[in-house]
């Protein structure tokens, strides 16, 4: 059975963003590691091919991605089940309903639109951190 490492994937190919996502996260005191990958690609090879040293505790995935698509990038998550059952947050900018509906018909455990402004930005990093890292229980995998 694989085990979770603690870390972040961050699946995010706008270097502002990864900034922003950066900074907020060390602004509320997240501590975690934050492994940045840049494509669709990439997060699946890094996901894949893990090895002994687990999946991350999380992986924030935006949706428009280079290579692969955020979408197909759950698809194949959910497909495998080394990845079935990792909890996956789309974090994207995207406010097309379609993407929403496709987003939760995939697998996505959930969905949030990015907040323009840095305080908001910080603080839907604060409550990410504190559900998905200290309070909710993740399933074995």
């Amino acid at each position: 059975m694989e085990t979770r490492d603690g870390t972040i994937l961050l699946v995010e190919d706008n270097p502002d963003d990864v900034e922003l996502t950066l900074r907020a996260f060390k602004k509320v005191g997240i501590a975690n590691e934050i492994r940045v990958v840049k494509d669709g690609a990439e997060a699946l090879d890094y996901l894949f091919s893990r090895g002994p040293r687990g999946l991350p505790a999380i992986a924030l995935l935006d949706l428009n991605l280079p290579k692969l698509g955020g979408i197909e990038v759950l698809k194949r998550l959910r497909a495998d089940a080394r990845t079935k059952l990792l909890p996956v947050i789309i974090l994207t900018s995207s406010k097309e309903e379609q993407d929403l509906i496709a987003g939760y018909g995939n697998g996505a455990n959930s969905y949030i639109r990015k907040p323009v402004e840095f305080a908001q930005f910080a603080e839907a990093a604060r409550q990410i951190g504190l559900y998905w890292l200290l309070l909710n229980e993740a399933p074995p995998i």
